[in-house]
């Protein structure tokens, strides 16, 4: 196996999981990473300076890459910390084993954070491993930014923008996490649509609670607090919001429509002319991931009532998601779900919230293009995909970024099928050894390129 991916291997099977509760964190799994990139990345901890974080963020890496110029700094981001594996994810090969498995498309790296993150944290380690034993000087200063605690919202990705502006830097562009070379993105489209996140949707929690007369469950009251509560979350799911079609969307089906077939090619070549209604329409009918393109999306996650089945729950609770387009606000969202819940025995309240990202420029000219730039480093290495900006529809630390620079972009260059996408967060993730090899491959190009 290739040495470079023997270092994947070794990350992935340290289970850096964060908690919500920084004293519930286990930091052991932490420490040992950071001792691995030490020893297989030597050039990088020699030759980069190593920023302390103190203890606003005791376990995040921030390192700045001197380069030829301290104009247009650039932010590399990814994150160390990986969601938890449950015991009834029906995994096929241990997450945390990092077993290398015989697919139909060669040998793949299998366990958690392969795609969600650590694949693209080694991948980046490892170019610029490569460039500095190749004797490489970037045209700018070159920061790694890898938060700590990005799967649980945490301070890693504040302290390290609160660093940053404190020296006065104005990167400009971030790049993190989001989108992919992406496979079966869209119906009908057979060439791989390297998706890069423009924008993210915001993300909001809220709860539902209804109070009540609990008790035996052989002497049920009418109206039980779990019935009320169930009532509440139908009229939601009826109640879904409306179509918005925000422009890196239009864009995005703008570049896709040369690869459809013909019915539609003609309707999204026009995009820009189309009604938002007859779009959305196409985007909700072609399936769950396209249809988050067209509107601000929610859904039930948890439910909390009795501790027992013969116990009616004098208290039941649920956690409804949110993601939030960009153009509408969480005030705006809170106020739909009131509206459509309609009773005032069912209390909501806002648990976390994040806005919408602010747009990214997609159209700038040549020479302040990052993402251009981005673009052409794709068509470098991924000659057969089609290149779009698009809306990210999950959370990244890169939203924080947006406080310090205008250019905040998220993209993975690691080619994704769809059962790969659906692994994230999932089970049985997992990366195909030559589509990891391309990523590094790809930050090198980058790196150069800049």
């Amino acid at each position: 196996m290739h040495p470079d991916v023997e270092i994947l291997r070794a990350a992935i099977r340290v289970p850096t999981v964060a908690d919500r509760d920084p004293a519930l964190t286990d930091l052991e799994p932490f420490a040992r990473l950071h001792a691995l990139l030490a020893e297989h990345f030597p050039l990088l901890h020699a030759q980069l300076e190593r920023v302390d974080l103190g203890d606003a963020a005791p376990r995040a890496l921030l390192w700045r890459w001197a380069g030829a110029s301290p104009d247009r700094p650039v932010v590399l981001m990814a994150h160390q910390d990986v969601v938890p594996v449950t015991p009834d994810d029906p995994w096929t090969h241990d997450a945390f084993a990092a077993d290398v498995v015989e697919t139909a498309e060669g040998p793949a790296v299998w366990g958690r954070g392969t795609l969600d993150d650590k694949g693209q944290l080694v991948a980046i380690c490892t170019a610029v491993e490569r460039l500095l034993a190749d004797g490489f000087e970037p045209a700018q200063d070159v920061w790694l930014s890898f938060g700590a605690d990005e799967e649980v919202s945490g301070p890693s990705a504040p302290a390290a923008v609160a660093e940053l502006a404190r020296r006065g830097v104005e990167p400009w562009f971030v790049l993190d996490e989001g989108g992919a070379v992406a496979g079966q993105a869209f119906p009908g489209v057979s060439a791989p649509v390297a998706v890069i996140g423009s924008t993210e949707k915001g993300t909001t929690t809220l709860s539902l609670t209804v109070t009540g007369r609990g008790g035996h469950s052989s002497t049920p009251p009418t109206r039980a607090p779990a019935a009320r509560l169930g009532r509440a979350l139908w009229r939601l799911d009826r109640e879904q919001f409306g179509v918005n079609v925000p422009g890196p969307t239009v864009d995005l089906l703008r570049r896709l429509a040369g690869h459809l077939p013909l019915p539609l090619r003609a309707l999204l070549a026009g995009a820009t002319r189309t009604p938002p209604a007859v779009l959305g329409r196409v985007l909700v009918a072609a399936g769950p991931e396209t249809a988050a393109m067209a509107r601000t999306t929610m859904v039930a996650t948890t439910l909390v009532g009795a501790p027992a089945h013969n116990v009616i729950p004098a208290r039941a609770r649920a956690e409804v998601n949110l993601r939030i387009m960009p153009g509408e606000s969480v005030a705006a969202a809170v106020e739909h779900v009131r509206a459509a819940v309609d009773d005032d025995e069912v209390v909501v309240d806002v648990v976390e919230a994040n806005e919408p990202s602010p747009l990214s420029p997609t159209t700038e000219p040549e020479a302040q293009g990052a993402f251009a730039l981005l673009e052409r480093t794709v068509g470098a290495v991924f000659p057969d995909a089609v290149v779009t900006p698009y809306v990210m529809m999950a959370g990244t630390d890169s939203r924080t970024f947006t406080a310090i620079c205008p250019r905040v972009y998220r993209f993975a260059p690691l080619r994704m099928s769809k059962e790969q996408r659906a692994s994230i967060h999932s089970y049985d993730e997992h990366v195909h050894v030559a589509a990891w090899l391309e990523g590094v491959d790809w930050y090198v190009a980058l790196l150069r390129g800049l």
